[in-house]
């Protein structure tokens, strides 16, 4: 079986014993224009893997941060249709970087679950994180998707026990998704200590790697999350950037972009250095 970008992407950096930096925007966001050169330039800036946000009205895990982030890409007219066409014209010059589809299933079943698959896998999307869609509904999504070569990532919480994730486990591909905290996303800084073992116990179940989210803000976070774990998400310290860098009318301004592209950097540079300085103190 061919490999696909996400698996491609995770063993990559593996061997270069580097966590990869998984960076969350929301589609459309603050226009459609605007959200995709910032796709565009994700990459360069050090992101390895794109999860992109489809916007939906009622986003019951997500943080304020994350929410807004979403009513103004609702309000300057963002679709599905627009979302996976963001995407196809991403690939038209980035056939490597892997993008994910984040969010709600309420859009999805809106549009159409096999038109929805069929138009994702055409425009080039990797995988799906749908976060309200439980692995007792996979016959919905998860197994036509994965029947198209999509990866089906699922989320697991703190509360997700022994007993309870070979269940979540049993479709997921690609890899899985460890929410380091209890809560809404960007509510609290996760517990590195927690998030190590949690990490580990998650491996003891899967080969698959495992990326840390929720909370995560900061370069120095970042560090000490990917010191153990396969991945780090960042999502609300990036739409943040994206908020505080437009107008009084929430309209992108000149800086926008370059808000997106010097936080990322910043963060892959903090995950760099601190893994640098792990295998200086080993050797």
């Amino acid at each position: 079986m061919t490999k696909g970008r996400i698996e491609l992407r995770f063993g990559e950096l593996k061997a270069e014993d580097r966590p990869a930096l998984v960076a969350f925007v929301m589609a459309g966001d603050p226009d459609s224009e605007t959200a995709l050169d910032i796709v565009k330039a994700l990459p360069g800036a050090g992101a390895d893997v794109i999860e992109l946000g489809m916007p939906f009205s009622d986003p019951m895990a997500d943080g304020p941060a994350v929410q807004l982030a979403g009513q103004r890409a609702l309000k300057a007219g963002q679709t599905m249709a627009k979302t996976l066409d963001l995407v196809r014209r991403f690939r038209d010059a980035d056939g490597d970087t892997p993008i994910v589809l984040m969010g709600y299933y309420n859009p999805i079943y809106s549009y159409g679950n096999e038109r929805f698959l069929d138009d994702a896998a055409a425009a080039g999307v990797d995988g799906l994180i749908i976060v309200d869609l439980p692995p007792e509904a996979d016959d919905e999504l998860c197994l036509p998707a994965l029947a198209r070569g999509l990866n089906f990532i699922r989320l697991a919480t703190p509360t997700t026990d022994d007993r309870r994730l070979p269940a979540v486990l049993a479709n997921t591909s690609g890899f899985v998704y460890y929410v380091s905290i209890t809560g809404i996303t960007g509510s609290a800084a996760p517990d590195t200590a927690k998030v190590a073992a949690a990490v580990g116990r998650i491996k003891r179940h899967t080969a698959l790697p495992v990326a840390v989210g929720f909370g995560v803000k900061t370069a120095a976070q970042a560090a000490a999350i990917g010191a153990t774990a396969d991945g780090v998400v960042v999502g609300s310290a990036i739409v943040d950037a994206v908020r505080t860098s437009l107008d009084e009318d929430c309209r992108a301004t000149a800086s926008t972009v370059d808000a997106v592209v010097g936080l990322v950097r910043q963060l892959r540079g903090g995950i760099d250095a601190a893994r640098r300085e792990i295998a200086e103190k080993a050797g």
